[in-house]
């Protein structure tokens, strides 16, 4: 009865002025003061009530509410994780949460008003949750047809039944994201972990972005059984693991077909391993390339076992990258001439070589991998890699050739103010090109031991700033970084100095 008067106020303002929200409030608090009647009603319950109602219940802690607001749930996606962040609700009204999915898939006969597809538990999804709601899906998966809220006109019956089959008979999906690290998983993940493999067939586990920290190998295994390794996207391994545990991680990294960005992070080589290991560890990575026919972004950064064999990583790419960092790694001269000549790096919009030690490297092999990616490449780092004078202006010519630079950095280089000054007129014509991250010029250091004087400093950038304005690029940005040589913080210039803690102490 409640319902029906409550209801019959809210729809005089659904056809004229939008409600208050204050009267829709008031609303869901009347009804939950009293759980057991607000789940009797849920029969009958305007879908659109279901949202602020499902907050609520969260906010105010009514499990079994929440519990049985799952099973009834009238919309395709239900975005729990996002909710539970805005509410921070206690650990048992997400098991409630859980429990009530697990009701619903129990059931042989399901409520032919269930919807529910999509329980999206990842805490920085889809914040719109009108869109998501109606069926509007942002995930691992392609997205789901939207969904007409309110009643569905002219449908014919026998293809209602069809529908709706094939909906109950279609596994449930729940979306996350997962951090594997020591301490995980929580009592939260566990429950849930529980569950999902209780219901194998009918709860499929989907995970977009998969980050793996210090952990066993051996629970790490435990749980990438019950995840689709399908569904994941982005994969970050940042682990102190020995190329060995990386070999015994690659089986896993095979089966995610639709990865799109990888990142393998302080990986080394296993001391004193016996001939023949290295190669067969390196082998087992890269036998499992060819199978990523989606990746777009791959990060390698303190890779040990790159150098000598970075064509032996590329070469089992099969498409193009649009970005490639390769971070404070050790690779040869050959390494980067199989790197230029590598067709996957043909379209690339982001290069990083950030850290890695050029300097007795010929400029060459990266004049002709600049030159490749001239047409696409929008963002390029060359930060701290020792890089001089003579094979700066070598590179030259192949940067005045990328039309569609934006930001280019190369700090921590011992480049002179004529080398600086030569960039500024070979990059005049690079229309979108509008950040230059560079060190600071040679002549503005104190002593041997990398010390600027900031006065130094101020003069040079204000030359630059003259040539820019002279060249008729005024907007372009110019600013210095160099870092400290006794914290190793950068002191910037653009065009008052940012100082490192050692200045502003002096």
């Amino acid at each position: 009865a409640f319902l029906r008067r409550g209801w019959g106020q809210l729809r005089f303002f659904r056809v004229g002025i939008r409600a208050p929200p204050k009267l829709l409030e008031l609303a869901v608090q009347s009804l939950l003061r009293d759980e057991a009647l607000a789940i009797a009603a849920l029969e009958e319950l305007p879908a659109e009530l279901f949202p602020p109602l499902f907050s609520s219940a969260l906010a105010g802690m009514h499990s079994q509410a929440v519990k049985a607001m799952v099973q009834a749930w009238p919309f395709p996606c239900l975005p729990l994780g996002a909710l539970m962040k805005e509410h921070k609700p206690h650990l048992e009204i997400f098991q409630a949460a859980i429990d009530g999915l697990d009701v619903l898939l129990a059931q042989e006969v399901r409520p032919r008003r269930w919807k529910l597809q999509v329980l999206d538990l990842r805490r920085n999804a889809q914040q719109d949750f009108c869109t998501v709601w109606s069926g509007t899906r942002a995930g691992v998966c392609s997205p789901l047809e939207p969904e007409v809220v309110g009643p569905v006109r002219k449908r014919c019956r026998v293809e209602g039944a069809r529908a709706w089959l094939k909906q109950t008979s279609a596994p449930m999906e729940v979306l996350i994201d997962l951090c594997l690290k020591e301490g995980t998983p929580d009592a939260s993940l566990s429950y849930l972990l529980k569950k999902v493999k209780q219901r194998r067939g009918s709860l499929r586990l989907c995970c977009q972005k998969l980050r793996v920290f210090s952990m066993p190998m051996q629970k790490i295994r435990k749980i990438l059984k019950l995840v689709q390794l399908d569904s994941v996207q982005d994969l970050e391994v940042n682990c102190t693991w020995k190329l060995a545990t990386l070999g015994r991680f690659a089986p896993h990294l095979g089966q995610m077909v639709n990865l799109r960005r990888l990142l393998l992070s302080h990986i080394h080589m296993t001391p004193h391993a016996a001939p023949g290991m290295e190669e067969r560890c390196v082998s087992q990575l890269t036998s499992r390339f060819p199978s990523l026919q989606h990746l777009q972004e791959l990060y390698l950064d303190s890779i040990s076992f790159l150098e000598g064999r970075l064509d032996q990583v590329l070469r089992c790419l099969k498409n193009p990258l649009e970005t490639l960092s390769i971070t404070n790694c050790l690779i040869s001269e050959a390494d980067l001439m199989h790197l230029s000549q590598c067709p996957s790096v043909s379209q690339l919009k982001d290069l990083s070589l950030s850290g890695v030690n050029l300097t007795s490297i010929s400029s060459k092999p990266l004049w002709v991998l600049i030159e490749k990616a001239s047409a696409t490449l929008q963002d390029l780092d060359l930060d701290e890699c020792g890089i001089m004078d003579s094979q700066f202006s070598a590179l030259l010519p192949a940067l005045s050739h990328c039309s569609q630079l934006t930001t280019f950095s190369f700090c921590g280089n011992p480049i002179s103010m004529a080398v600086l000054e030569s960039l500024l007129r070979h990059t005049v014509g690079l229309s979108k090109l509008s950040h230059v991250l560079y060190p600071a010029p040679l002549e503005s250091y104190e002593d041997v031991h990398g010390t600027v004087h900031l006065g130094r400093l101020a003069h040079l950038h204000a030359r630059l700033k003259q040539v820019l304005q002279e060249l008729g690029l005024p907007s372009m940005v110019w600013f210095s970084g160099n870092p400290c040589p006794h914290c190793g913080d950068r002191t910037f210039y653009s065009p008052e100095p940012i100082l490192c803690p050692c200045y502003m102490a002096a």
